[in-house]
């Protein structure tokens, strides 16, 4: 296993009236972030806040290119980025204990914390079609380039893990600063992965490695 220490590029936040951070996404201009009460996105070339919905969610945020799913409470809500509207919804996995969420291959892949595990999901039904186990708690979700990637957070360590999908052996682990938490997870497609950084209220983005 390649391991490394994370190259923080860049710290958003705190953010006003932003007591936590929690599931992320990106979808090819803002960072979008479930803040409790709220989902908000911000431009991550100046930082400022763009858009604020009033979609309830403190974990597991996904973009499918056209619409933002969020997790809330027990369940995953399809949302509209435009209104807020909430258009459709489904059963999450892990009946409230789920945790990061990302959109790949047509597919949800849910984190479920700690029972440390993701589970590939029919965003139409919520039927599970497969489980991955980890090793860690799974606080974030995110598919780069055909590699799948989550977030761990156990004490006052936290950790970004390349795992592969089929076998779940970690290939890579990027280890963050003592006392830097992991609660959500994105790549931006590129060289970046956003991080949320739990009740810090920030997120912050990390250098991909890259072979």
């Amino acid at each position: 296993m390649k391991r490394s220490a994370a190259q923080i590029l860049q710290e958003y936040g705190p953010f006003p009236g932003v007591e936590q951070v929690g599931g992320v996404s990106y979808d090819g201009r803002q960072v979008w972030c479930a803040c409790g009460d709220k989902l908000m996105a911000f431009d991550p070339a100046q930082g400022e806040v763009r858009r604020e919905l009033d979609v309830k969610g403190q974990a597991g945020t996904a973009f499918d290119g056209r619409h933002l799913f969020q997790l809330s409470a027990d369940r995953i809500q399809k949302v509209d980025p435009q209104t807020g509207r909430v258009l459709a919804t489904i059963p999450a996995p892990g009946g409230g204990g789920d945790s990061g969420m990302a959109w790949a291959e047509g597919r949800l892949w849910v984190g479920h914390h700690r029972e440390r595990k993701i589970y590939e999901v029919d965003p139409d039904s919520g039927a599970v079609l497969r489980t991955i186990e980890s090793n860690r708690f799974v606080t974030g979700v995110t598919w780069v380039d055909g590699e799948l990637w989550h977030g761990t957070w156990e004490g006052d360590e936290s950790e970004l893990r390349r795992i592969d999908p089929r076998t779940a052996e970690v290939l890579e682990c990027i280890e963050m600063p003592a006392g830097v938490g992991v609660s959500g997870l994105e790549s931006d497609g590129a060289d970046r992965f956003y991080c949320g950084g739990g009740k810090s209220a920030k997120v912050r983005a990390v250098r991909r490695p890259r072979p």
